[in-house]
């Protein structure tokens, strides 16, 4: 049965991602602004629906395993992608985060000023002076002062 035959009632019964799945199913690859614009429409709910729930919408999209964002933009599903393409994507952000990652630890192991080596001519002084005041005392004074 079409998504477009099913009586309301039916279609309020499904969640929107099913719904998305369907839609999918049906017309192929679109964007998420597209897919909630139809289930709103499908579902007759008010216009303020779609500007108040599209982040929600994005986000349950992005945590769904059944959906794939394309590089377009655009949304599809994932039983329709070769296991080729999507590890490859993959792959080309980590390599990408690898090279951004690799960067950073450049500059910051530049801008420390310390020795790697620890031949740093400059030696740790551990004696602390704000314990030079320090003052121990016996059971017997504690209890007097108090």
């Amino acid at each position: 049965m079409s998504i477009r035959e099913m009586n309301k009632e039916d279609l309020e019964l499904l969640s929107n991602k099913d719904i998305t799945n369907l839609l999918l199913e049906e017309k192929g690859c679109q964007n998420t602004a597209e897919l909630f614009e139809q289930i709103i429409k499908l579902l007759n709910l008010p216009k303020s629906t779609f500007d108040n729930k599209i982040g929600d919408y994005f986000t349950s999209l992005t945590t769904d395993k059944r959906f794939l964002l394309l590089e377009d933009g655009t949304w599809d599903l994932r039983s329709r992608h070769t296991v080729d393409k999507i590890v490859k994507g993959v792959e080309e952000d980590d390599e990408e985060l690898e090279d951004i990652v690799s960067e950073e630890e450049e500059e910051e192991a530049e801008s420390m000023d310390f020795d790697i080596n620890g031949d740093d001519e400059e030696t740790f002084d551990d004696t602390d002076d704000d314990l030079k005041d320090l003052v121990v005392l016996d059971e017997d004074e504690l209890e007097l002062e108090q």
